[in-house]
């Protein structure tokens, strides 16, 4: 929290050398926090039940101008043997997102799937689900124990047929510089190259979307992974998508992201990823 004898300069430097993804928070932001003159952190949210930890912190700084600018911080205990890991993110829609991706399916804070996420439960104004995702559904909710059984649910899952189109509400919110984040944060060696990078330069509005979400246990591990659509609408009044897959199928648990141009290589990727863990 606050520690009255740490420098704004020192705290700004703690807080973006513990966060896993302060690369991803954008230059601009980082520069005028660089200029803060003071700051103050406060506990916005806390849950603590027996498998998971997790709180959300606000920190404040105030900038020569007289103006004020915030930071979130997630922090939770998804880490390899209960490790506490860090996030920061500049806007509290996004902290709230990525707490929200935290909680496992049927808990009781776990978020309501929607129709676009495979193996959720349509509502009364939506067409019943299709035969092979009933059948898929079945079998993730079945009480199996058997290890072959947990990891073919998995794999099943990853690769369930694509979700229909979704509506999109676009956000004219410098999107070449969402684009330029995206595209950076990628470790994947395939991901999409400059002249995927050249063409998102001309996008004016973009939106994002999950398409995809689920927390598995296999071989005793956590493995979780989520699909993100980040749909941009560029000057010629076309349309394109990076399709983002964020994991914890690492060696140590650490999160990943891979950036892949169409949603069947995400989801092939994901797969990969779940055979080679």
């Amino acid at each position: 929290m606050n520690d009255p004898y740490e420098t704004t300069e020192t705290h700004l430097e703690r807080l973006l050398g513990r966060a896993l993804n302060s690369f991803d928070l954008p230059d601009a932001l980082v520069e005028r926090l660089d200029r803060a003159l003071a700051h103050a952190s406060s506990l916005c949210s806390a849950h603590h039940s027996a498998g998971l930890h997790r709180e959300t912190y606000r920190h404040t700084y105030l900038l020569p101008d007289g103006s004020a600018l915030t930071l979130w911080e997630l922090v939770h205990n998804t880490g390899r043997d209960g490790a506490r890991l860090h996030e920061l993110y500049g806007d509290e829609s996004e902290v709230r997102l990525a707490a929200a991706r935290l909680c496992r399916p049927g808990s009781p804070e776990a978020p309501r799937l929607s129709s676009t996420e495979p193996g959720a439960p349509p509502s009364a104004d939506e067409p019943p689900m299709d035969d092979v995702a009933a059948g898929l559904l079945a079998e993730l909710e079945s009480e199996r124990t058997a290890e072959i059984d947990a990891h073919l649910a998995l794999l099943r899952g990853l690769r369930a047929l694509p979700p229909t189109p979704r509506h999109r509400m676009y956000s004219s919110d410098n999107s070449p510089d969402h684009a330029r984040r995206v595209l950076r944060r990628a470790e994947n060696a395939d991901r999409p190259g400059e002249e995927t990078a050249q063409l998102l330069r001309t996008a004016f509005a973009h939106h994002i979307t999950q398409v995809f979400g689920r927390q598995y246990e296999v071989e005793g591990k956590d493995a979780g992974f989520t699909l993100y659509e980040h749909a941009f609408l560029l000057m010629d009044g076309s349309e394109t998508s990076l399709w983002e897959v964020e994991h914890t199928a690492t060696p140590d648990g650490r999160h990943m992201c891979e950036v892949y141009p169409t949603e069947r290589t995400a989801r092939e990727a994901m797969e990969l990823r779940a055979q080679v863990r």
